[in-house]
């Protein structure tokens, strides 16, 4: 099987995705190495036939110089020929000139510009120029012997030149184009030009005759070199070109000899790489395929041999892995088969609480799905030292009935049942026969009357206590460890099901008995509600009637006293004032108390109900004022207000913040010595409240009774007993700024005063649509 082929077939990868075309790795690899080869020896020709051409035009050029040098420094050339102007010496030069075959022309020109003598064999035949005729001269430009003439040097001065279509010679242009194999295949005729210079400086004027305006006039000068003539010579590279063309065609064939030799080397190399990885190719795809792959023969000796190895031994692993994937798929079936079971109960052990329910479902999941025949659960008495068997399935109902009347005792005896409940240890049966004198006489005798000759138990265990155990055989194959280890797995969810079943059961037994405590606790509250129900409503009662019943009488006493001690009685004596004058105090402090006491009841039954409006506070405060104003002049205490402007008003009702005030002012002018200070002031709060301070001058209260001044009928103690009441108006305060959803607080010290402080939400700003906004508010 070729590698081609082994491919051609897989065009999908596993993914389904289309695979790329499929070119072979020979191909590759020849193509390449082609390209190395062709570039590599072309490369080495081209710079072979590159250095030869440039080798043969240096001959040429040298040839020139020495035929030129040769003949400007030979004496009777210069004196017969040049300046005798002997035109059969001068032919006798040139004759030899022309005898060499590179030489096309020989020109002489005298000193006066003159051309003395002339050569020229004519242009070549061409094969692309067949109406060239060979006798045609060619002759170069006159301005090159003018250029020499007007700068002699002692080297020659070559001139390259080409013949033009109207068969004269023009210069030729440099060739810069690098890239092709060779600068120029066409002819190209080289112009040697040397002066011939005469050997002393003598001022002579040796070209009187010339105009002035000639390119040779002057050279005779003193200051110049005297020059005889001219001599140029005319060499063509043809010879060179047939060179250089003869030699390419052999380079040419020696290159592709080589290249031809290169590949077909390259291409038997890679054969003998690629067919051994044909034959690896094709063993993969029968691996791939699973069907069992050929061992490969090792063909060479190298890497590619090695590769062979490693990968025969790698089939061999491969298959040897196929064979344990297999066995170890079909013991994952039986795995999935059992942890399916497990699973099974134990959602069926989740789904119930009932013990009944749960065994039946557990014992028939046991026998369906593991291949139990028989299975059996026993559990321990929870009094007695002895088991019992709880369910049994897969035998007749008669023996079944047998079975859950036998009692088997625990007991250290070595005994099956002893490993089982005492060593919780799992036990597997594989023959009856050997087990006799461990199994409990009436259990050995309904195994035998069932048929079981080999059977498998495992203790049910929770929280380090054994509930009992679970039995099960499979007829007349004997039971295994895989058997005992799936039972073990399944033993503890269905011992924690047990256990859990029991709880429950407990536990709605004492749900029940709760239920019962707390239904004889609740008459018990409902009796004891009814009588505080009762005794609240005698307590509203009692304050309502002593409060009536105690007003007409002081009122009555009050008015007594108050005529007695505006004289309509008669002139009274001082101790008689003084006693009036007490009657008449008390009497205002006992109208106080019993106004505390019917506010409180008030509050405590949440019978006031706030009737909230936009006020202003140091209005409030200036009323509550005027009305204490009498109370503070008695004792001698100043009572002062604090004018606030831009004060926003507040959102509260206007009686109930008057009570306050006038509770808080109250209490500050009796705790005032005389001599003392009241003031009332009022803050913007920084979190948005109205906060009203009433601070004074009095005794002051100690630190650690302050927790418990706003607490009803508190005893705190004071400087000024005779000025305490009831204890309940900062209390009743304190409920009423609650209602109003705001804050209250003291400070104080001893001897220093006391300060209470409360703060009131701001009243906001109704809207034209009937809304209101936190943020907006009026001012007082």
């Amino acid at each position: 099987m070729s590698l081609e082929s082994a491919s051609s077939g897989a065009r999908l990868l596993p993914s389904g995705t289309p695979m790329r075309p499929f070119v072979s790795l020979r191909t590759k690899f020849v193509i390449f190495f082609s390209l190395i080869l062709v570039l590599a020896c072309s490369t080495l020709s081209w710079f072979f036939v590159t250095a030869r051409r440039d080798v043969m035009v240096d001959n040429l050029h040298r040839l020139g110089t020495i035929l030129l040098t040769n003949i400007a420094h030979n004496d009777h050339f210069r004196f017969a020929g040049l300046l005798a102007e002997d035109q059969t010496t001068l032919h006798r030069y040139i004759e030899g000139l022309a005898s060499i075959d590179e030489v096309v022309y020989v020109i002489v020109t005298g000193s006066d510009g003159r051309i003395l003598a002339q050569y020229s064999k004519g242009a070549r035949r061409s094969a692309t120029d067949s109406e060239r005729s060979s006798t045609d001269p060619l002759y170069p430009d006159v301005g090159i012997s003018r250029r020499v003439a007007r700068a002699p040097a002692t080297v020659p001065q070559i001139t390259p030149l080409v013949v033009s279509d109207r068969l004269t010679l023009e210069p030729r242009e440099p060739d810069d184009s690098w890239f092709f194999p060779f600068p120029t295949l066409s002819e190209t005729l080289y112009d040697f030009a040397l002066p011939v210079l005469r050997k002393s400086v003598t001022p002579l004027n040796l070209f009187p005759a010339l105009a002035p305006d000639d390119p040779l006039a002057g050279l005779g000068g003193m200051d110049r070199p005297a020059v005889y003539g001219i001599v140029q010579i005319g060499l063509t590279d043809a010879f060179v070109l047939a060179s250089v063309l003869t030699m390419i065609q052999k380079v040419s064939l020696l290159t592709a000899l080589i290249i031809g030799a290169g590949i077909l080397g390259a291409h038997l190399l890679t054969l003998r790489i690629t067919t051994p990885l044909r034959s690896l190719a094709g063993v993969a795809r029968q691996v791939a395929e699973g069907t069992e792959p050929v061992q490969l023969p090792y063909s060479t000796n190298d890497e590619v041999g090695q590769l062979t190895g490693l990968f025969n031994v790698m089939t061999r692993s491969i298959q040897e892995r196929n064979e344990a994937i297999t066995e170890s798929l079909h013991t994952i079936r039986i795995q999935v088969s059992q942890l399916t079971t497990l699973h099974q109960a134990s959602a069926a052990i989740a789904s119930t609480l009932n013990m009944n329910e749960l065994l039946d479902s557990v014992l028939q999941l046991l026998v369906g799905n593991l291949g139990f025949v028989r299975m059996v659960l026993v559990l321990r008495h929870e009094d007695r030292d002895v088991s019992y068997v709880a369910r049994v399935t897969g035998i007749a109902p008669d023996i079944a009935e047998m079975a859950t009347r036998v009692e088997i005792p625990i007991q250290e005896d070595g005994s099956v049942t002893a490993d089982l409940f005492l060593h919780r240890e799992p036990v597997l049966i594989q023959h009856l026969d050997e087990a006799v004198d461990r199994i409990h006489p009436p259990v050995l005798e309904l195994l035998r009357r069932i048929g079981v000759s080999s059977f498998i138990a495992v203790p049910l265990q929770s929280h380090h206590h054994t509930l009992g155990y679970l039995a099960g055989d499979r007829g007349a194959q004997a039971c295994t460890d895989a058997d005992l280890h799936i039972l073990l797995t399944i033993a503890s969810h269905v011992a924690a099901a047990i256990d859990n079943a029991r709880a429950y059961a407990h536990l709605s037994e004492m749900t029940q008995h709760l239920e019962e405590r707390i239904r004889e606790r609740t008459e018990e509250l409902s009796r004891a509600n009814n009588q505080l129900q009762e005794h609240d409503r005698r307590r509203s009662t009692f304050l309502s009637v002593v409060s009536h019943e105690l007003r007409t009488p002081m009122t009555a006493i009050r008015s007594f006293a108050e005529n007695m001690l505006d004289g309509v009685t008669g002139p009274l004596t001082s101790q008689q004032t003084t006693y009036l004058t007490r009657i008449e105090h008390n009497v205002a402090r006992l109208a106080r108390i019993i106004n505390q006491l019917i506010d409180w009841s008030r509050l405590d039954t949440q019978k006031d109900i706030l009737r909230p409006e936009p006020v202003c506070i140091a209005g409030v405060a200036v009323t509550a004022g005027e009305s204490l104003q009498t109370l503070a002049a008695d004792k001698q205490v100043t009572l002062t207000i604090d004018a606030c402007e831009s004060l926003p008003k507040i959102h509260g009702d206007r009686d109930k913040l008057e009570q306050i005030l006038w509770n808080l002012i109250g209490n500050a002018i009796k705790f005032t010595p005389p001599g003392g200070t009241v003031t009332v002031s009022f803050a913007l709060d920084p979190a948005g409240m109205v906060r009203t301070c009433v601070a004074d001058t009095g005794c002051g209260i100690d630190a650690q009774h302050l927790p418990h001044v706003f607490n009803e009928f508190s005893k705190v103690p004071s400087s000024m007993p005779t000025s305490q009441g009831a204890q309940l108006g900062l209390c009743i305060t304190k409920t009423l700024v609650a209602m109003h959803q705001g804050d209250i607080w003291v400070e104080s010290a001893p001897g220093r005063g006391t300060c209470v402080c409360f703060t009131l939400p701001i009243a906001p700003i109704p809207r034209n649509d009937g809304q209101s906004h936190s943020g907006d508010r009026t001012e007082c």
